[in-house]
């Protein structure tokens, strides 16, 4: 049987301040607004937004997106004023850590090639 991700919660107290392009944004009620974003590339999106968790803006911890890149990720991070990590070498690949506005943390991982 397969099972995909492909959805997962980030709490966050300013809906509209995100970096990502939205693939819908519909304000249900006054307490329900529903955020989807998909970054580029990924099978899995994210939702954030009012009244989609109860857990509170910032405590989200350890969310992974896998790059092709990652000086480049690095600088492109850097570039739009996030203070993001050095690169950090490891066997199983090489990261890049942030935290967003609201202190929500994220990893960066390249892949290491395989033989």
């Amino acid at each position: 049987m397969d099972m995909k991700l492909e959805l997962v919660p980030v709490p966050v107290s300013d809906v509209d301040r995100v970096g990502f392009v939205a693939d819908h944004d519909f304000q249900v009620t006054d307490q329900l607004r529903f955020v989807q974003l998909t970054p580029p590339g990924s099978a899995c999106s994210v939702v954030i937004g009012t009244g989609i968790t109860d857990m509170a803006p910032g405590t989200q911890r350890g969310l992974q997106l896998v790059i092709a890149d990652a000086d480049a990720a690095r600088d492109e991070l850097l570039a739009r004023g996030v203070d993001a990590s050095e690169v950090d070498e490891q066997p199983w690949g090489r990261f890049v850590y942030f935290a967003d506005p609201d202190g929500n943390t994220w990893a960066l991982q390249q892949v290491p090639v395989r033989d």
